[in-house]
């Protein structure tokens, strides 16, 4: 369960507290997806960036499968983001050096187990680019590319899959085939998955849409 009580984020300014995130509250079990809709500067990707514990609240609390992750030490909540949350950004981050066999087990660089490339692979066959492993990302296009970056998200089979703008750089076909995917895969781990986008059309496959204005959430 991610489980999100009162959370506020404020950042100092010359003229004193800006508050971004304004007693934010939301409840989502597994196998729960929800997008988050909003005007650019409502707070969104600052939720999204708290809910993955890449900057910490100002006040509120958090709980992901049953504890506290800003109570762990900084080397353990790292450790926690990698195996528990899962990232696709609006640019996909793949690193242009790598094959996309090689970037989608980025993340499995730090662990210990050697069956990674295994799922690595499955994942790729099921979003569509088992004749690409040993491409670069620069022979992609940019569909393909966010392809990559939604098996690399899942590589760890996380709890919570957390999307900015996944479709936001693509073409309308790509967007339909990347948002069928992602709610196709989304399906099949019962994950927890949150998305932020401008995007009616994929905000409507959604079963739970919610609105940020001004830092609060509401539904939408």
């Amino acid at each position: 369960m991610l489980d999100v009580a009162n959370l506020t984020k404020e950042y100092a300014t010359a003229r004193g507290p800006l508050r971004v995130l304004d007693d934010v509250s939301l409840r989502l079990v597994r196998g729960e997806a929800a997008a988050i809709l909003g005007p650019s500067g409502s707070g969104k990707s600052t939720l999204l960036s708290i809910l993955g514990t890449l900057e910490s609240p100002t006040s509120g609390a958090m709980m992901l499968d049953g504890g506290d992750p800003f109570r762990l030490p900084e080397k353990d909540l790292a450790a926690f983001r990698n195996q528990k949350i899962g990232f696709v950004f609006q640019d996909h981050c793949l690193l242009p050096q790598c094959s996309v066999l090689e970037n989608v087990l980025v993340p499995t660089l730090v662990a210990a187990a050697s069956d990674y490339e295994e799922r690595a692979r499955a994942l790729l066959e099921q979003v569509g680019l088992r004749d690409r492993l040993d491409h670069l990302p620069a022979q992609l296009s940019g569909g393909e590319k966010q392809r990559v970056a939604l098996a690399r998200a899942l590589i760890h089979d996380p709890l919570l899959v957390l999307c900015d703008e996944p479709t936001g750089n693509l073409d309308r076909h790509s967007a339909e085939t990347v948002a069928s995917l992602l709610m196709d895969l989304h399906r099949r781990a019962k994950s927890i998955l949150l998305v932020v986008t401008h995007s009616a059309a994929l905000a409507a496959r959604f079963p739970a849409r919610l609105e940020m204005t001004d830092g609060k959430l509401n539904p939408q």
